[in-house]
């Protein structure tokens, strides 16, 4: 019996692989909680909350992507994440009011918005689906409203196992 040749077929098709994880921002992500500074975790009094941020180490946070939250059912007012903010900017990386998750997704956010899609137009794009690195859902989405507009297809998650997403009429 003639043997045959293995050919790729999936390494030899026009199809584009598009794998968020390629943009992942490098770089670590912390939560601050600013219930600890406040009066048993729940009142802002302003002086004490001045004085505890002004004696907080910031530098811990250099080179961190920093998100903000209250784990506590506090009333906390914008200024207050404002001046937290203020003391994480020599420092940190990126500060948002939030969970990390809201964290990556807007950091996602920035990067699909800077890339040039101009290399998908007119071709079937896989939108890679397993990931080893936290990519949040939104990101998928915001990437579909970005390759829609250029490609010819869509589909999610790998060549040989897809789900058809979106076909460009003719």
């Amino acid at each position: 019996m003639e043997e045959q040749e293995i050919v790729n077929r999936v390494a030899n098709s026009i199809l584009q692989v598009f794998d968020l994880e390629d943009y992942y921002p490098e770089g670590e992500r912390v939560s601050v909680d600013i219930s600890q500074w406040l009066w048993e975790g729940f009142v802002l009094r302003e002086k004490d909350f001045r004085e505890s941020l002004k004696n907080h180490d910031w530098q811990q946070y250099t080179d961190k992507y920093v998100a903000l939250y209250c784990s506590t059912d506090a009333i906390v007012p914008a200024w207050a994440y404002m001046l937290v903010t203020v003391y994480l900017q020599p420092y940190a990386k990126y500060t948002l009011q939030g969970t990390v998750e809201e964290l990556n997704t807007q950091l996602y956010s920035g990067i699909l918005n800077k890339i040039d899609y101009a290399e998908f137009t007119g071709k079937p794009v896989i939108i890679k689906g397993c990931s080893k690195k936290p990519v949040p859902q939104q990101a998928y989405a915001l990437a579909v409203q970005k390759l829609m507009p250029v490609a010819k297809s869509l589909m999610f998650g790998e060549a040989c196992s897809s789900v058809p997403l979106y076909k460009k009429k003719i």
